[in-house]
Order: structure tokens, then sequence, then C-alpha cells
């Protein structure tokens, strides 16, 4: 059974397991398109991974092949139907500890994180990558930010919350938000 669809891959429902499969892109040529996609799978099923190992929880992964991931599914609400300030306090905690083992998630919403029995898990590492810059982490809390902005009464509360998580977890935490201050101020003149 379908549940998602994104630009790269279908998301399905079978046997109580989720199945991420990287589709073909028609408009690549062929050893191209299987190339990048066996590369981004293999990516993100290890950024998954790693992630747990630093603390953040993620849905299991039960296998990897080519272009496809088998994980556990993971049952909660999307946070974005239930987010308070405590909840963003928690987002702030584990974004840090991402940050600080050099991970950018690359989609930082509360559509892709769930609640489940108290914690907060982290979906779809699809755009996930290594990277230790202040540039690109701020990047990667900016999206949060606009999310927050866009879609969340009171956002600037669970922007606070988040900030004081994201500092009690990650030692560049200030530089972080500084350039994240930055980077909105270059997009007011843009």
């Amino acid at each position: 059974m379908e549940i998602g669809r994104g630009a790269e891959a279908v998301i399905t429902l079978e046997n109580g397991v989720v199945r991420k499969e990287r589709i073909a892109k028609s408009y690549r040529q062929p050893a191209l398109d299987e190339r990048i996609r066996q590369e981004r799978t293999m990516r993100e099923a290890r950024i998954m991974s790693d992630a747990r190992w630093h603390g953040v929880l993620t849905p299991i992964i039960c296998d990897v092949s080519r272009f496809d991931l088998k994980m556990e599914r993971v049952v909660g609400e999307k946070l974005k139907d239930v987010i308070d300030q405590e909840l963003s306090e928690m987002v702030g905690e584990m974004v840090g500890k991402l940050h600080s083992g050099g991970i950018v998630h690359g989609d930082l919403t509360t559509s892709n994180m769930i609640l489940t029995r108290g914690r907060i898990c982290l979906i779809d590492f699809g755009l996930s990558f290594y990277e230790r810059t202040i540039e690109t982490q701020g990047v990667d809390v900016h999206v949060y930010f606009q999310t927050l902005e866009s879609t969340h009464d009171r956002p600037q509360e669970l922007i606070e919350s988040f900030v004081a998580g994201y500092s009690r977890t990650y030692s560049q935490a200030e530089a972080v938000l500084q350039r994240v201050r930055e980077i909105k101020a270059r997009g007011r003149y843009l």
C-alpha cells in the first residue's frame, strides 16, 4: 500500500515494514541513473545509522538493497500536528546531536518528525549529508525556523524553545544561530 511519494522515491507499507524505493528517472542516462539511485540509497542508510549512534531516534533499517530501504514503521503523530514549546526544545536537542555528529538533515520540517512514546523520531534522510560547516548547519536550522513561521501559531515561542535545546547539546550553537540570522537577512534582499 502506497503511503507517500516524493521527487525521488515511493514509500509503501508492506507487511508492517516501510519500504522506500528510489524510482528511475527517464531523463537520466540509465547507467548514471542507477549509480545515483544506489549511492543515495546507501548514503541515506549509513546516515540514519550514524544519527542513531549520536542519540537521534530514527527508524531502524531492516534491509538495504540497491534502490530500496526497508525500515521499521514508526507509529505516532506527526510533530506538525502536536508541536508545543516542550517538543520544540526536544527538537533543538535532537538537531544539536545531529550537528555534533557532522550530519545535516537537509529537510528539517515538522512533517519529517514523529512523536512516538514521548520521543521524537526523525524520518526522511533522503537529502541528508555529512557536513560540519556553520553555513550548512545554519541553513538546516533556518529551514526548521521557516517551517515554524509558515505553519504554526506563535512561531517565536517555538523558535526560542528550539534555541534552548540546541544550545544545550551543541557547542557551536551560537555560531550557527548567528549564521541563521545572517541567512534570514540575506533572504530579505533577494
